[in-house]
């Protein structure tokens, strides 16, 4: 393949579920899988290395700082890569569905292509009432305040790697989805969704799985959305 495709993966105490999600990504396709060990307390680190990744440290917990570990390395890499992916740690995903999110940029009819679980078929049980509602309202304020059409604010999603530099992406926390898809909304960026299956995680949720993860999760994304209306 004459693109380069690199897949950023952040993963908290996540050794459970890394080890089956590196070796279920099309190693055809992708050019460097790195895993960034956000504050783990276990064996994710070990366990990714040993599947074959490059394994980055970010000692602070925090999901958009584990993935701006993770752009902070490939744009230091040579080559550049021409595509990022971001995949969650937990086995929620199936990575087996990568080439249908970046297959509309390769072909040049995106920049961003987001894999909808809301589009896709869920496992019972795969996502929370809270999640659902969610993700619903996150997207109905989008399309209200930014004219984004979106579905879902899913974690799986695929990015040119020039258009990821341009939106400067600066969250740190839980509001780091939903700031890449109104910034690409507000500068006009080619966006499109496709439908991708979810099934139960592997191990418990840190945000989903508590009231208080749910409840800052919650705060952070319509703090994000209204912080750039």
């Amino acid at each position: 393949m004459d693109q380069v495709i690199k897949i950023i993966i952040p993963a908290f105490n996540e050794e459970n579920g890394i080890g089956e999600v590196i070796r279920e990504i099309p190693t055809d396709l992708i050019s460097e899988i790195v895993v960034v060990n956000n504050a783990s307390t276990d064996n994710t680190e070990r366990i990714a290395k040993e599947a074959g990744a490059t394994v980055l440290r970010e000692p602070i917990p925090g999901y958009g700082r584990a993935c701006l570990k993770g752009i902070g390395y490939v744009s230091q890499s040579v080559p550049l890569p021409d595509i990022v992916v971001f995949l969650d740690a937990d086995h929620s995903d199936y990575p087996e569905e990568m080439d249908k999110l970046i297959n509309p940029i390769i072909h040049g009819e995106a920049d961003l292509v987001i894999g909808s679980r809301a589009l896709g078929q869920k496992e019972r049980g795969s996502m929370t009432p809270q999640q659902i509602f969610g993700n619903w309202l996150a997207t109905r304020l989008l399309k209200f305040l930014y004219g984004a059409k979106f579905t879902d604010l899913g974690p799986f999603r695929a990015i040119r790697f020039t258009t990821l530099q341009e939106l400067s992406m600066q969250d740190k926390t839980y509001g780091w989805t939903v700031e890449m898809q109104l910034k690409a909304a507000k500068k006009g960026v080619r966006c499109v969704e496709v439908p991708v299956r979810y099934r139960k995680r592997i191990g418990f949720s840190k945000i989903s799985g508590t009231v208080k993860g749910t409840i800052m999760a919650g705060y952070k994304i319509l703090a994000t959305i209204f912080k750039y209306w």
